[in-house]
């Protein structure tokens, strides 16, 4: 089994993305494997509304100028997918955005493609706007039909500079159970 994690942060070594290894880690223990996605610096931009995925019905987008369409060719035989942003204005960064919007067009037109995937969403927060955040992300699981565990909290971490969310003793221990359910969850699924 494999999970791709995408760190949809600006800052590729920031808290967002220790809280995408601190949910790897007890999916390696399980044996599955794991790969974090940098969006950092690949310039993704936003979905055009061409609706040529639908026309034509390939599995990729039209933009081949950025890495999406790599990406994709990564998610789609994983079992399993997590997305990290840090929260910027009560929401995910543009980066992630670009990705839930031409993945998500690009997957639905072509057969539901992320369907019964087990997928969650981490979010790194200073002060306020994490659960929009995380809702966001929610939101792109459950139109793609994909399944979600939950964990012993809401999965956010608080820290500003990066290392900080190390800090948060609870947000880091529901990194942990998020994924243990994770994992325990691909066992039952694609197991």
């Amino acid at each position: 089994m494999k999970v791709i994690a995408i760190n949809g942060s600006p800052r590729p070594q920031g808290n967002t993305n220790l809280l995408l290894k601190t949910v790897c880690e007890p999916l390696e223990a399980a044996g599955i494997s794991t790969e974090i996605i940098q969006l950092s610096g690949t310039n993704l931009r936003g979905c055009t509304a061409c609706m040529k995925c639908v026309e034509n019905k390939n599995r990729r987008c039209i933009i081949d100028s950025d890495p999406l369409n790599d990406i994709l060719q990564k998610i789609y035989p994983a079992d399993g997918v997590v997305l990290g942003s840090p929260t910027y204005f009560a929401d995910v960064t543009t980066e992630m955005k670009a990705f839930i919007d031409r993945s998500g067009f690009v997957c639905r037109a072509n057969g539901h493609l992320l369907r019964r995937k087990v997928a969650a969403g981490v979010v790194a927060v200073r002060r306020a706007g994490s659960m929009h955040a995380l809702q966001t992300l929610q939101n792109y699981f459950l139109i793609n039909e994909m399944i979600v565990p939950g964990s012993s909290y809401w999965n956010i971490a608080y820290g500003r500079a990066p290392g900080e969310v190390a800090n948060d003793t609870e947000g880091m221990d529901t990194m942990t159970r998020l994924g243990e359910n994770m994992s325990w969850l691909m066992s039952k699924v694609c197991g």
